[in-house]
């Protein structure tokens, strides 16, 4: 079986992907040390000086890879991922954007909860009732071992004002 019958996602389509990410990086990158300063005083150079040539090192970079993308990939129907691991890879990390995205806005131990017991019952096909305690007791266990034991604060979010915990 050549490697083009098979259906997922191409090559080409990733690299065009990877090119813009590294290459958004790299703006932010250049935008942020717009704002703290990039030129040179009498002191030496501003805090946003270097991190700004960085930034466009790392767009010219980008913009190379980019090029690459069009003369080596382009219409070779190379396959980067197979659709079946594809989707093996996806059950896994778009639960983990959610519970970042939810330990943003929540604090990290909602997230934890969610996380645990989320993927306990909808991965793991374990009942809701084991899977909800576990992830309560994994975030309880996170909340003693970081807060009191380590004496390392952690992201709360309004779990912090909704019990006082300051």
């Amino acid at each position: 079986m050549s490697e083009s019958s098979n259906k997922g996602v191409s090559r080409f389509s990733m690299e065009i992907a990877i090119a813009l990410l590294t290459g958004a990086f790299g703006v932010a990158v250049c935008f942020g040390s717009r704002e703290a300063g990039m030129g040179w005083t009498e002191m030496g150079p501003d805090a946003g000086y270097f991190p700004f040539y960085i930034g466009l090192l790392i767009i010219l970079g980008s913009l190379a890879n980019l090029v690459s993308a069009f003369v080596k990939h382009r219409g070779s129907g190379a396959i980067f991922v197979e659709t079946e691991r594809f989707k093996a890879v996806l059950t896994f990390f778009l639960p983990l954007l959610a519970f970042a995205a939810v330990s943003t806005f929540l604090g990290l131990y909602i997230g934890t909860a969610f996380y645990i017991a989320g993927a306990m019952t909808l991965q793991g096909k374990y009942k809701w009732w084991i899977g909800l305690p576990s992830g309560i007791a994994v975030s309880a266990l996170f909340f003693v071992i970081f807060e009191i034991g380590f004496k390392v604060p952690l992201l709360k979010g309004p779990v912090e004002a909704w019990f006082g915990i300051y």
